[in-house]
């Protein structure tokens, strides 16, 4: 998609606050203008328009190469007279900085290889993000310890200060202590100790409060980002070149006490930078949080400053959550809706004034829907004849029955209906659901699948179910046009439509209540998570391919809260199915976790994760039992070995 609006509104930022660089991308536009006109349908005019601005905006929001601690203003066509001289201008201040700045690297970890950006503070100490420390520090008693690696053994990290774009070499410097990871109710910080001899001088703090259209620049090292949309978009600004020292210059947006707004264009891997005012060479914050194009976040200096002088003293108190309003963060909009977003500093900060987000991530289905249009709720005597969930769909002797709440048990919600007036079983059509009173979120969804009468459906519209009370049932709150949250099906649409036409039907319509749905990111890149029930029924019995799924998110008391509702991190399955080549029941776990998207930060790299997990995991984590079937789960990863990641279906162990 070519996602004009985004362009659109970066460009409308800056001609609002740089009149000398808006004349020169006004002039570049003017420039382009023949060939759009030229365009001769819908499309190629769109992408001519398209290539236009966003080659404009690329020279009104550069991302340099570093090569040799300086930065190259060398662009393949759109080279900024505007920011060339201002650089030139910055260029002895900036050198210094440059040099201080390196990518934190890791050994052991099971996934990655760097997590993000950190910089000196003080001749022995680098500066981080929490969220960059925790990928391989921890809490250890009285003292901060390197989580343990793949191996088992505790992980190693280091910083090295080069790795330019076709520069070899390093300088890099072990990390030997974690001095301090602030906790999740202060900002996002981390400090680390460093060995080494002939470190670059520490960046200095600014001594001057950051105000709106500072010119600044973040210095750090974006990652390719697959969350984002437009490819295409994120190739023309950043040159195809990744995973090494850039210098991306801006301004300040909006700055308080507590957090600074810039618009630097950064991308995963640019989290832990130092946001240098180009005046003074000196800190003005640490970049922790964005989202590409639209809004880039800071923790400003003054608060480093405070927290690491209570690190050295020994002494580093603990930080006060606190939230505002979207539109004290935004000046001039008054016509926001009060939320708390959970990024790290507790603040509920202005969300861009666009409709897109670069955050692509998770959906526990295939299917979303982002519209708030519910029918009528329907009569409770429609649901009379609903059998839901069988536990012996898989024959005798195999039975798979409904988890039972063990832990919170007190918070099942209860309800009156055929006569049974302590009834907590919701049945639909060849599924039932098990909700939370107070979350108003299922606790599980389980559903019998017989692949061999499944029916192609056409999606029905959403409904709240009159056998409970509306208020126990999540409407439209939280849902919507990013960022604001899909609909995520646990059991999925298809899944329950099999059988004679009527019966698919109504396993068509009942899928779509929202008591089946937990809140998702918007968009997905999961295929092997979204492929397990397909999976399972290929190693499903030929002359049944009959499998049952429990699908539910894992609900923690402190889940963050987003547009008024509590969202789950994690998300898990449990698939059991008598296996073809065995013929014994066989159940097997999967997890996968929307933690790092729940908050805009740019930390993450790559797609969604899938992990196999033991059923005991599963029910250690979601308070459930799931009884006899446990027995059944043959999966045991090796002990003190982290479960790694399933890249596609072969990694998958039934015994």
């Amino acid at each position: 998609m070519l996602d004009l609006h985004k362009i659109d509104n970066a460009l409308v930022r800056i001609q609002a606050r740089d009149a000398d660089l808006w004349r020169e991308m006004q002039h570049r536009l003017d420039q382009r203008s023949k060939d759009i006109a030229l365009a001769d349908d819908k499309h190629s005019h769109a992408a001519a328009e398209f290539t236009a601005k966003s080659i404009v905006l690329r020279s009104g929001r550069p991302v340099l190469t570093v090569s040799n601690d300086a930065a190259q203003l060398v662009f393949k066509d759109a080279e900024s007279t505007v920011w060339r001289e201002r650089l030139q201008q910055a260029r002895k201040r900036l050198i210094p900085p440059i040099r201080a700045v390196g990518r934190i690297e890791l050994k052991g970890h099971p996934r990655l290889d760097w997590v993000g950006t950190g910089w000196l503070i003080a001749p022995d100490i680098v500066i981080t993000n929490r969220h960059v420390a925790q990928e391989f520090g921890r809490a250890g008693g009285e003292a901060w310890v390197f989580r343990a690696g793949a191996a088992g053994a505790p992980m190693q990290a280091g910083i090295d200060f080069l790795e330019e774009f076709q520069r070899a070499g390093d300088r890099t410097h072990a990390i030997h202590k974690i001095l301090h990871i602030e906790d999740e109710a202060g900002p996002d910080l981390a400090f680390l100790q460093i060995k080494g001899k002939n470190l670059a001088a520490p960046i200095p703090f600014a001594t001057a409060a950051p105000h709106s259209d500072q010119q600044v620049a973040v210095i750090g090292y974006p990652a390719r980002d697959s969350r984002i949309p437009d490819l295409r978009l994120m190739e023309q600004v950043f040159g195809d070149v990744y995973d090494k020292k850039r210098l991306a210059p801006g301004q300040v947006e909006r700055a308080d006490a507590r957090v600074v707004l810039h618009d630097c264009s950064t991308l995963g891997g640019c989290s832990g930078s130092p946001l240098i005012d180009l005046a003074s060479g000196a800190a003005v914050g640490i970049h922790f949080a964005g989202r590409f194009l639209e809004a880039n976040y800071a923790v400003p200096a003054n608060v480093i400053e405070e927290r690491l002088r209570a690190v050295i003293s020994g002494k580093p108190a603990r930080a006060h959550a606190q939230s505002t309003s979207p539109a004290a963060a935004q000046p001039g909009r008054q016509d926001s809706t009060t939320i708390t977003v959970p990024i790290r500093l507790k603040l509920a900060l202005a969300l861009p004034a666009v409709t897109g987000s670069a955050i692509n991530v998770i959906a526990v289905s295939t299917e979303t829907d982002d519209e708030d249009e519910f029918a009528t709720e329907g009569r409770r005597e429609d649901y009379l004849d609903r059998q839901g969930y069988q536990a012996d769909f898989l024959g005798k002797g195999n039975l798979a029955p409904l988890p039972a709440v063990r832990r919170g048990k007190r918070n099942v919600l209860t309800f009156d209906f055929a006569g049974d007036p302590r009834a907590f079983e919701l049945k639909y059509e060849h599924f039932s659901v098990v909700m939370h009173r107070e979350r108003r979120l299922c606790f599980f969804s389980a559903v019998n699948i017989d692949g061999a009468t499944s029916k192609p459906s056409k999606r029905a519209g959403w409904l709240l179910d009159p056998r409970i009370p509306s208020s126990a049932q999540i409407k439209g709150e939280c849902y919507g046009n990013p960022p604001k949250f899909s609909r995520g099906h646990m059991t999925r649409r298809e899944d329950p439509v099999w059988g004679p036409a009527a019966v698919a039907a109504r396993g068509n319509t009942d899928s779509m209540h929202v008591t089946n749905t937990v809140p998702q990111m918007q968009a997905f890149n999961a295929p092997v998570w979204l492929g397990l029930e397909d999976y399972a029924l290929q190693h499903a019995r030929q002359d049944d391919m009959k499998i049952c799924v429990f699908t539910g998110p894992v609900l923690k008391d402190d889940d963050p809260v987003m547009f008024g509702v509590q969202i789950p991190r994690v998300c898990w399955k449990v698939i059991a199915f008598v296996h073809e080549q065995t013929g014994k029941l066989c159940a097997t776990g999967y997890s996968i976790s929307q933690e790092r998207f729940l908050k805009p930060d740019e930390f993450v790299f790559g797609a969604f994760e899938t992990y196999q997990r033991p059923l005991r995991w599963i029910a250690q984590e979601t308070g459930l039992s799931f009884g006899a079937l446990a027995r059944a789960d043959r999966f045991k990863p090796p002990e003190g070995v982290s479960a790694g990641a399933l890249q596609d279906f072969q990694q998958i162990r039934f015994f």
